[in-house]
C-alpha cells in the first residue's frame, strides 16, 4: 500500500510580486497616515490626528478629486442601483420575498418585480400571492438587479429581465465584495459554462443554459435546467472555482479576464484538486498577475 506525501518548502513564503500591479490599490491599516490634511478632505474610513489624515479601517483607498475614503477589505456589500447580485431567499412574506445579498440588511424582492411563469405582464392577483412559493421558496438562489436603495440602506431587487431569476444547477462561491471589479456585464459564458459575478461578492458557476425567449414554454425551460451535467463540465466548474479561490487568496481583483487567465494558467495541473495546494494557488495568482501587468503595459 503506497501513500502520497506532499512536502512544501518555504511554506510561509510571501510572494511580493503578486501585488506589484499598478492597478492594485494601496492597502492601508488602521492608524496609518494617508496624507496631510491641507491637501485632502476626510471621507468614510478615515479620521484626523496631528494634522494628518489617517485610516480608521484596514482597506484600500478610493479618491474622488480631493475626497479620500478607505473602503474596508472585509465588509458587507453596499448596493448601488443597477448592480447585479446573487442572493438566497430567506423568507416568503406578504407580496414579497426577503433575500440575503451579503448586505448589512436583508434585501426585498416584491411580487410585482418578478416575471411570473409564462412571462405575463399583468397585475398580480390574490392567486399569484397565494402561489408565491411555487415561484420562489426559502433556500432558493436567484440572480437579480438592484432596482432601488431604501433610506435605511436596504435594497429593492427585481428579476423582470429574462437573464435574471431562479438559479438551479451550479455552485456558489462567496468572496469579499471589494474584490469584484465593476463591469458593464457581469454575466459571462466562457469555457462552456456560465459565470455570474455578483457585485455583492456572490459568484454563481453553472452549466451553460440554452438561450430562451419569452415565447418559450415555461415548463420546458425549467425542465431543461435540470438536465444531467456531464463530468467534463463538472470538472471545468471545479477548476474555475479553485482558480477563483487562488486569486482571492492573493487579494486579486475578480472579473472574467482574470478568471479566464487563471484557468489557462491552471491547466498545467492535471487535477483540479491540486489547485487547492497553497503553492499552486500562489503560482496561479502570480502568473495571472504577470499576464495582467503585460496587458496594462502594452
Amino acid at each position: 500500500m503506497t501513500s502520497h506525501v506532499s512536502i512544501r518548502l518555504a511554506s510561509e513564503r510571501v510572494n511580493h510580486c503578486v501585488a506589484t500591479s499598478n492597478e492594485l490599490p494601496r492597502f492601508y491599516t488602521p492608524g496609518e497616515i494617508i496624507s496631510g490634511m491641507q491637501d485632502f478632505m476626510r471621507g468614510h474610513g478615515t479620521y484626523t490626528e496631528d494634522d494628518n489624515l489617517k485610516s480608521s479601517v484596514a482597506g484600500v483607498m478610493q479618491k474622488v478629486n480631493k475626497l479620500i475614503c478607505i473602503r474596508p477589505l472585509k465588509s458587507r456589500y453596499v448596493g448601488e442601483i443597477g448592480d447585479v447580485v446573487v442572493g438566497r431567499v430567506l423568507e416568503v412574506q406578504q407580496r414579497r420575498w426577503k433575500v440575503d445579498t451579503n448586505s448589512r440588511l436583508d434585501s426585498i424582492l416584491q411580487l410585482s418585480s418578478v416575471n411570473l411563469p409564462g412571462g405575463e405582464l399583468r397585475r398580480r392577483s390574490v392567486e399569484d400571492e397565494q402561489s408565491m412559493r411555487k415561484v420562489l421558496q426559502e433556500g432558493d438562489l436567484i440572480s437579480a438587479e438592484v432596482q432601488s436603495v431604501f433610506s435605511d440602506g436596504s435594497l429593492s431587487l427585481h428579476t423582470r429581465s429574462l437573464k435574471y431569476g431562479k438559479l438551479v444547477q451550479g455552485t456558489l462561491v462567496k468572496v469579499f465584495p471589494s474584490l469584484i471589479k465593476r463591469r458593464k456585464n457581469h454575466f459571462h459564458n466562457i469555457l462552456g459554462i456560465s459565470i455570474i459575478i455578483g457585485n455583492n461578492g456572490y459568484i454563481w458557476i453553472s452549466p451553460r443554459e440554452k438561450e430562451t425567449t419569452e415565447d418559450d414554454d415555461f415548463e420546458n425551460v425549467e425542465k431543461a435546467k435540470l438536465e444531467p451535467v456531464s463530468i467534463s463540465v463538472r470538472e471545468i466548474m471545479a477548476r474555475v472555482k479553485n482558480c477563483i479561490a487562488a486569486l482571492v487568496a492573493s487579494k486579486m481583483m475578480l472579473d472574467d479576464t482574470s478568471i479566464l487567465m487563471a484557468y489557462e494558467e491552471s491547466l498545467k495541473y492535471e487535477n483540479a484538486k491540486e489547485l487547492l495546494d497553497p503553492e499552486a494557488m500562489l503560482d496561479i495568482a502570480f502568473l495571472t498577475q504577470h499576464r495582467l501587468n503585460n496587458i496594462m503595459t502594452e
